[in-house]
């Protein structure tokens, strides 16, 4: 009876990383399509500029700190996501059923990544969105890791992991943004 449920269990992960493969293989035209050799995670985040400028004219500082200071800051779950590119397990997000309106913002930076008029149902566990605020406010990393070919998605400003974007969300721009809740904070209108 153990070696049947064991062999059902890699039958079923199986299955699932199938499905996600799948999914995962529709990446948008990012650092992935721009280079042959993939960016490792690092070097982009390091060679990122100093400020950056969002569609309004707004001035944003990068924030730069240790890992020291995030650790005083965030939990260990936050720390885990944000600074280390963990992901939350499906389905346990404080903010996956959140149905308000307002806005996600960074939880380490606090800068407006999300409208909860973008945000949608998508099923796969995760707060998910077809675009961001201004798309200044997240950057796109090739993430090669597992053998998949996936783009993860960052805070520009504060380098924080948010989760990765793919190319079979709804219209108007068929993205979908799946973001661990532990990334986010939410401020209702």
């Amino acid at each position: 009876m153990k070696k049947e449920i064991q062999i059902l269990v890699v039958f079923a992960l199986a299955i699932g990383f199938s499905n996600c493969n799948n999914a995962q293989q529709k990446v948008t035209k990012s650092a992935t399509e721009q280079s042959a050799e993939p960016i490792k995670r690092q070097q982009l985040v390091d060679d990122r500029t100093e400020t950056f400028v969002d569609s309004e004219g707004e001035t944003f500082q990068k924030i730069k700190k240790s890992a020291k200071e995030w650790k005083k800051e965030l939990n260990r779950e936050e720390f885990n996501v944000l600074r280390e590119a963990g992901t939350e397990r499906a389905f346990t997000g404080d903010l996956l059923k959140n149905n308000k309106k307002g806005v996600y913002t960074c939880r380490g930076c606090q800068l407006p990544l999300f409208s909860s008029d973008t945000k949608f149902k998508s099923g796969t566990g995760w707060p998910s969105f077809y675009q961001p605020i201004d798309k200044k406010y997240v950057g796109e990393i090739a993430d090669n890791k597992y053998g998949w070919n996936r783009v993860e998605v960052v805070c520009n400003r504060c380098d924080g992991h948010l989760g990765h974007v793919f190319e079979d969300g709804p219209e108007p721009t068929g993205l979908r943004y799946c973001i661990n809740s532990v990334s986010l904070d939410f401020v209702e209108e």
